[in-house]
């Protein structure tokens, strides 16, 4: 686990191309603590660099930037290949004996580009990655990020120089850095609450989508980019191939998928230990662990005193069940909201899920005992674990019986009067009834209704559903560009609304929030952490079974519900669904209240030019006064204001 960087072209070529990639590197130091490694050719304007967070074979022959065997080909490389000891006896047997430096990972994979070529390479990598690789002969620079999108890979031209990097805050030091925030991506921002691949939050800087690789042959030129494992494929070859073996043969498969996932997983030359929060997926992970390993896993969980927030005790009666070396931590009200002032710089551009806060509290404190952990993400897009599936489903299948036409004229009749003067008509008749019955802004909660009856699809309900802000009411001058949900790419043909909705997820939702919070909170704390259920051996699998599978009985996730049964007690495990998050509703009330009315001041926002103040001073007044939770809402917009006021001080400072 590292932070990689590179340059092409512009500063590469000048002579100070190691110093800035040097430079870089520090930005992102946290990913690698144990060490560094510059390579650069003045000639060939190139100059890579590397943070070393030492995990397999921790001595000098797994140092960074790396140079193959036959010296074609320069690699800086972030993350791990699982099966590199089974990929290296199978170059030792292709090609025969290797001479190896050491027993890195990368060295294998590193080998098997120059052996086997790139795509074959990739197709035989199990693993997480992303890399920037050189290519000597044809001065081509190779960049590649894995299948479902756990390591991150930001990159764009920067004046004459092409550059990439871990994380967005590397490329400051470049000489034309001149960053412009992207109208269009906040508006994705203010909708999901994160920035989607391939955009990110500044004009011109682009996300490695998951599955891809890109390739420059000349620093000004567009480079090429192309996926080597393409999802919508796998999804449409699991629907023409469905599992065809009984719900019971279907659990078997999966605990044999997970439990060669973790035999992979669990080798490190560092301490290991697994996340665990008591709910299905990571109780279903550490389960399986503890199966395998032949001491106490590690095992970690923070607790919080607010009732509907703690898991503490239910991951504490799990751990205590399957033998775990288990360690929980009780962090108060306190120790939390010492992390909002952070969390602008942990994540290089604005993020607003709020369950950042505790995933990096518990990263934190797993760091105080090992280099490596385990978490169960992935296991309710893949099992069909989000109850919005079936919600979604159920209200497009009642909305459709309506012809469109109907549809919309009552849409459009409903929308004839302004709100305004829904409002002045609503006024004198909500003073007629009794108090708990009044309304307020009943226009808009009409042209709001009205505007879901002209939804065309089950797309476009879950859209709805899943969304927070409509952008055009709040962002100035942007246009919301392309996501999975809207035109991105063609979705593979599947036969329902539920699968259409978990594939999104897997390609969206769960890479670009999910993976995006665990990587930046883990990796802020110098943490590596792996996801099993992100196999891709494991995630083709389950795009291969039915829902009737996925959801027996009425059950979410059945199959790894059936898998922990045989492993803890029905009775430990199982209890509603509870969130990984913290009481932003009540802070914003109170202890947060006057951190966020300085960020959401309307002079402040109108200023800036970036938002239309109205909406957002109406909904934070809703907020404080407690007619409406709208926390998620200013959450959004409070982390981009925290994030903008971060990045600017940052600059001034670097400047002066």
């Amino acid at each position: 686990m590292c932070g990689i960087v590179g340059i092409v072209g512009g500063t590469a070529a000048t002579g100070s191309g190691s110093f800035t990639v040097r430079r870089m590197a520090d930005r992102i130091r946290h990913r690698g603590p144990d060490g560094d490694g510059v390579w650069s050719d003045v000639e060939a304007g190139i100059a890579l660099s590397q943070r070393r967070l030492a995990i397999i074979d921790l001595s000098s022959a797994g140092a960074q930037p790396m140079i193959s065997h036959g010296g074609r080909y320069v690699i800086v490389f972030n993350g791990e290949i699982y099966n590199h000891g089974a990929l290296r006896t199978y170059l030792d047997a292709e090609v025969g004996a290797c001479s190896w430096h050491g027993h890195s990972d990368t060295e294998v994979f590193l080998t098997a580009i120059e052996v086997l070529g790139l795509k074959r390479a990739l197709e035989l990598s199990v693993g997480m990655f992303a890399f920037g690789l050189w290519d000597r002969r044809e001065r081509t620079l190779i960049l590649g990020r894995d299948r479902l999108g756990e390591k991150p890979l930001y990159y764009g031209r920067i004046g004459k120089t092409f550059a990439f990097a871990s994380e967005l805050k590397a490329f400051q030091p470049l000489p034309e850095w001149r960053p412009e925030i992207d109208r269009n991506a906040l508006a994705l921002l203010m909708r999901h609450n994160y920035i989607p691949a391939p955009y990110s939050i500044y004009q011109n800087i682009r996300k490695l989508r998951p599955g891809h690789f890109l390739v420059l042959s000349h620093p000004m030129h567009e480079p090429s980019v192309e996926s080597y494992w393409n999802a919508s494929d796998v999804a449409e070859q699991g629907r023409r191939q469905p599992f065809q073996g009984s719900p019971d043969e279907a659990v078997d498969a999966v605990e044999h998928h997970l439990r060669r996932a973790l035999e992979g997983q669990m080798i490190a030359d560092v301490p290991l230990g697994a996340f665990l929060s008591g709910g299905i997926d990571s109780s279903a992970v550490v389960a399986v662990m503890q199966s395998i390993s032949p001491r106490p896993v590690r095992t970690f969980t923070i607790g919080f005193n607010e009732a509907g927030y703690n898991e503490a005790d239910h991951a504490k009666q799990v751990a205590r069940h399957l033998g775990t070396d288990h360690t929980e931590l009780y962090v108060s009200e306190r120790d939390a909201l010492d992390v909002v002032p952070q969390l602008s710089s942990i994540y290089c551009e604005p993020f607003a899920d709020s369950s950042q806060i505790p995933t990096f509290l518990v990263s934190k404190m797993a760091r105080g005992d090992v280099t490596v952990t385990l978490s169960g993400d992935g296991g309710d897009e893949l099992f069909s674990g989000y109850t919005r599936y079936a919600l979604a489903d159920a209200f497009w299948n009642k909305l459709s019986r309506i012809p469109i036409g109907l549809r919309r004229a009552s849409a459009g009749l409903a929308t004839l009067p302004s709100p305004g003067l829904y409002d002045n008509v609503a006024g004198g008749i909500m003073q007629l009834l009794p108090r708990r019955l009044r309304r307020e802004r009943v226009g808009d909660k009409i042209h709001k209704a009205a505007s879901v009856l002209s939804l065309r699809s089950a797309d476009d309900v879950y859209r709805r559903l899943c969304s927070h802000w409509e952008p055009d009411e709040i962002v100035r001058n942007a246009i919301e560009p392309p996501t999975m949900l809207t035109g991105l790419e063609a979705l593979p043909a599947l036969p329902g609304n539920v699968e259409r909705m978990m594939y999104i997820d897997m390609m969206s939702y769960l890479p670009d929030d999910i993976l995006t919070k665990v990587d930046r909170a883990a990796m802020a704390v110098s943490l590596e952490t792996r996801v099993p259920l992100l196999d891709h051996r494991l995630v083709s699998f389950a795009l291969s079974l039915p829902l009737s599978i996925l959801r027996a009985g009425g059950q979410t996730k059945w199959p790894l519900r059936q898998l922990l049964n045989r492993h803890v007690p029905k009775a430990l495990v199982e209890r509603p669904k509870m969130g990984f998050g913290v009481p932003i509703d009540a802070w914003l009330r109170g202890k947060l209240r006057d951190w966020a009315e300085a960020l959401l001041d309307e002079r402040r926002l109108r200023e800036d030019g970036f938002f239309r103040p109205e909406a957002i001073r109406r909904a934070w007044s809703e907020h404080l006064c407690g007619q409406r939770n709208n926390q998620y809402l200013l959450w959004d917009v409070l982390m981009f204001q925290s994030w903008r006021e971060t990045t600017q001080a940052g600059s001034a400072a670097a400047a002066a």
